[in-house]
């Protein structure tokens, strides 16, 4: 197939570290005690940002196999109403599914019955590429700033 190299650098830039820290990395060991914790006058908490990467990536991944798809509301719909999450196992669970969703495109990207490039039938010129690449960018951008916000934190160790 001509454009499994493609679907294989896609793949790999949705789930690794070759340019900057993954999202594992990112969360990895994060007290609990910091989660919602907001840095001086930084609009973000560790929270707010996961909890926004992970509603982000479930939409692109719903408009993406969805024909049935329906947008949400911004920007409610897309980030947390508070700081911190609402009980402890929240977070672990926004973390599974924030990982099960980033699989679950990797497996549309990977899926040779899906054209890369055609638009999706529901959509206005957005294709799979489009949208997988839009998800790498939202993802890595985040992170950086979860980064950012773990130092502010003291909760960083390079």
């Amino acid at each position: 197939m001509p454009d499994t190299a493609l679907r294989n650098q896609l793949a790999r830039l949705l789930t690794t570290s070759d340019a900057h820290i993954d999202f594992e990395r990112a969360v990895a060991d994060l007290p609990a005690a910091a989660r919602g914790r907001r840095p001086g006058n930084v609009p973000h908490t560790p929270w707010r940002l996961v909890e926004h990467m992970r509603l982000a990536q479930r939409d692109i991944l719903d408009f993406s196999r969805n024909p049935d798809y329906r947008e949400p509301a911004w920007p409610d719909d897309y980030w947390p109403a508070d700081d911190g999450p609402p009980e402890d196992p929240a977070w672990q669970r926004s973390l599974d599914a924030f990982l099960a969703d980033r699989a679950a495109m990797v497996e549309l990207v990977n899926d040779p019955a899906r054209d890369l490039a055609a638009p999706i039938p529901w959509g206005d010129g957005q294709t799979l590429l489009r949208e997988a690449l839009v998800l790498a960018d939202h993802n890595a951008y985040h992170v950086g700033q979860l980064i950012t916000v773990r130092r502010l934190l003291g909760a960083w160790q390079d």
